[in-house]
């Protein structure tokens, strides 16, 4: 058995004859009796107090200590005293993703998850807590997805504190406790005349943003960060190995394509020639920025957009004060599904439909898995009655 068991309401002293006989201490029938102890992992004595009779459930609790350890299983009885919110932000401050994706989970936790689970001990949380916690969030009227991403950082916490031997499971994981279900959406990608309704709405300097999004599939951040030096005009070729990011107070940095995946897309003649029309019209400026957070080393590209007094472009001014009058100037809604993604879209529809690949088109988009391009996309894909038919056609033409 690990540890021993201490009485406290009495110790043994050398009597008669040598023998030892039990003393009642100055504690003796106040408190509890019995004091379980043992040394944990890390040198440190720890301890549990039982109440009188109950000296069988206090070894029972050092054997079940012993098992734990012997398993590896072991959780220190004080550790899950510790607060969510203390957790939490420990456990932020220890992340070594990129300075925007940090800055994103620290708001999602600080406004959505501790200020209603950050004062409870870790030890303390019940499924239940967890419910009423989504439900909440739920009434708050936040959308599914912002819901499911929010819960995806908060069982991200408790499977780190379950690393950290701070709690044993992660209440997330629960039967009981669901993941907000995501709404079903399909894309509906744009047609070429509403596309076209668009790029003319839009000032003579940021037209050819549109070219080249729905014509590479470029992200809105892409575009932005997309330099001179990135575009092979002789072969056709267009290297994605920047974006433009916002950090705190709406300060830009340059940084890697998301999820650090930079690639090359083709480039069509028609995207070529935009791109050319727009240098002659608006050069190229060289911005220096640093490169994937506030203090990192400076790195310079001559970009193709950039705003009238020659900064790069932020993506929040440029959607307020440039893509949305151009939306409502094209007679377009202004709502979530026409942002620039849209753009993307309409991109990955005309690849599809012209017999392009998910494997190919995933690695065009710098999606990271081809799984994920086709759950999004597999409704624009053509059937195999629709191939059937264009087969027997070609055949028989007329």
């Amino acid at each position: 058995m690990a540890g021993h068991i201490q009485d406290r309401w009495y110790k043994t002293e050398p009597g008669a004859g040598g023998k030892t006989v039990k003393v009642k201490t100055d504690r003796h029938g106040t408190g509890l009796r019995y004091r379980a102890r043992y040394i944990g992992p890390d040198g440190s004595e720890k301890s549990k107090s039982f109440p009188d009779r109950k000296k069988r459930e206090a070894e029972r609790w050092l054997t079940n200590i012993e098992a734990d350890m012997s398993r590896g299983d072991y959780v220190a009885p004080d550790a899950g005293k510790v607060t969510f919110e203390q957790y939490a932000t420990g456990w932020i401050a220890s992340q070594i993703t990129d300075p925007l994706t940090r800055e994103s989970v620290e708001s999602r936790l600080r406004l959505h998850a501790i200020p209603h689970l950050g004062v409870r001990p870790m030890a303390s949380f019940t499924p239940s807590h967890l419910r009423v916690w989504l439900r909440v969030l739920e009434d708050r009227g936040l959308s599914a997805g912002y819901r499911r991403g929010i819960f995806a950082h908060v069982s991200t916490v408790f499977t780190a504190a379950v690393e950290d031997r701070v709690i044993r499971e992660n209440p997330c994981r629960a039967r009981s406790v669901r993941a907000p279900r995501l709404e079903p959406r399909k894309v509906k990608p744009w047609s070429v005349e509403r596309l076209l309704a668009v790029r003319s709405a839009l000032p003579e300097r940021y037209a050819a943003l549109v070219n080249l999004a729905a014509g590479c599939g470029l992200r809105q951040g892409e575009t932005f960060g997309l330099a001179v030096e990135d575009v092979d005009f002789a072969n056709g070729t267009l290297h994605v190995v920047r974006q433009v990011k916002l950090l705190r107070l709406h300060r830009p940095i340059f940084a890697p394509p998301k999820g650090g995946k930079e690639r090359d897309v083709p480039l069509p003649d028609s995207v070529a020639r935009a791109l050319a029309a727009h240098l002659k019209a608006c050069p190229a400026v060289r911005v220096t920025l640093p490169w994937k957070a506030l203090d990192g080393p400076p790195v310079t590209a001559s970009l193709f957009f950039t705003g009238p007094a020659g900064l790069p472009l932020d993506r929040n001014r440029f959607n307020d004060r440039v893509w949305r009058p151009a939306l409502r100037a094209a007679g377009v809604e202004t709502g979530r599904d026409n942002g620039m993604h849209a753009l993307r879209h309409f991109y990955a529809s005309v690849l599809l439909d012209a017999g392009e690949s998910i494997k190919a088109l995933s690695e065009y988009l710098g999606h990271h898995d081809p799984g994920f391009t086709l759950r999004t996309y597999t409704h624009l894909m053509p059937t195999s009655g629709t191939r059937t038919r264009a087969a027997v056609d070609r055949v028989f033409p007329d």
